[in-house]
């Protein structure tokens, strides 16, 4: 089969790799129809050191059931499925409490024997607990909306689950990426009042007016956090989709005393401010990766219906072959999000 492997920072290629197998009784072999490129992609695309053998690449995708293995059974050949952005078991303690993320066999794509997404076909492991039939066709034009609960409207509700956003609330959203866009998506549907987007890429901050921001902050540092509490007096709720430290220094800054910021942008820094400043204004922090699995039952009717439609995210389609220029098209932000079709 053809997949994308990445070799080092900036060497993204396609290539000749063996086409994935049953090797356990969990498993089944998925034959993709549609997968992307994510933000987090673009981490190692611009500091990845050299690798001999690469690294397969992709965490999002849905395809159509191929093959499975003995002990699937709620699954079968033929069976239009999304596989959020890691495999789980479904039936772990951690799994049970909606934390799929920090499953005790679970794991990513790319790692381990496990196939990137970014291919022709996927092994999944622990199949029944991870794949989530869809009720469409394959040719549906809600594939791409489909495709986003893999990973970025999901990650996006957690932002506002974590962050505990509810009606009436101020919130701000930090980031123009795919996932702040969805992040605006998840607070407008939990119904706040105030969702002030902090971008600077107007296409971008366009769209996130269109998902339900009523405000958009192009200004960064301390002129940006001026700016956002001006406009609102100070956010009951903040969500941080970047994961540099100025972002999360600006909800820190625009958050009021009391308030929540979830983080959702994988942290590039070690070291944040936890120092007596915020432990005087009692600011929780919390957030993290997406248990993208406990929430795609969720919000799949509302895609579904069209009450949501976070698969406007995907603002130009790239053959596999090309899936070195959707990585460059993206780091140049020439391009929001890539969807990518073997």
């Amino acid at each position: 089969m053809r997949a994308a492997v990445m070799y080092e920072a900036g060497d993204v290629r396609v290539e000749d790799r063996p086409d994935p197998k049953i090797v356990n009784p969990a498993d089944a072999v998925v034959r993709v129809v549609a997968a992307c490129v994510c933000g987090s992609d673009l981490w190692p695309y611009q500091s990845m050191p050299a690798a001999a053998t690469g690294r397969p690449m992709g965490h999002e995708f849905l395809g159509v059931v191929e093959e499975t293995g003995a002990d699937v059974t709620g699954l079968r050949a033929g069976d239009l499925v999304v596989a959020p952005f890691t495999y789980s078991d479904n039936t772990c303690e951690y799994c049970a409490k909606g934390l799929h993320i920090s499953c005790h066999n679970g794991g990513r794509y790319g790692f381990d024997g496990v196939d990137g997404g970014q291919g022709e076909a996927v092994r999944v492991p622990y199949a029944d607990g991870t794949l989530v039939k869809l009720p469409v066709a394959p040719d549906s034009a809600l594939l791409p909306p489909l495709l986003a609960l893999s990973d970025v409207m999901t990650t996006g509700h957690h932002g506002a689950v974590t962050a505990g956003v509810g009606r009436g609330d101020a919130v701000l959203v930090v980031g123009d990426g795919a996932v702040g866009l969805c992040a605006v998506i998840a607070a407008k549907r939990f119904g706040a009042e105030q969702i002030v987007l902090a971008g600077r890429h107007e296409a971008r901050t366009s769209l996130g007016r269109e998902f339900g921001a009523t405000d958009v902050v192009a200004e960064r540092g301390e002129e940006g956090i001026t700016r956002i509490r001006d406009l609102t007096g100070g956010v009951d709720k903040a969500i941080e989709a970047v994961g540099t430290r100025q972002a999360l220094d600006t909800a820190l800054g625009a958050v009021l005393d009391g308030g929540t910021i979830s983080r959702l942008g994988v942290p590039q820094y070690e070291l944040g401010p936890i120092g007596p400043a915020e432990f005087m204004r009692n600011i929780t922090l919390t957030g993290g990766a997406s248990p993208a699995r406990a929430y795609i039952p969720e919000l799949l009717p509302d895609v579904l219906d069209g009450t949501i439609t976070p698969g406007r995210v995907f603002d130009q389609t790239f053959p596999l072959d090309r899936t070195p220029d959707a990585y460059r098209a993206m780091a140049d932000r020439q391009v929001l999000k890539a969807l990518i079709r073997p």
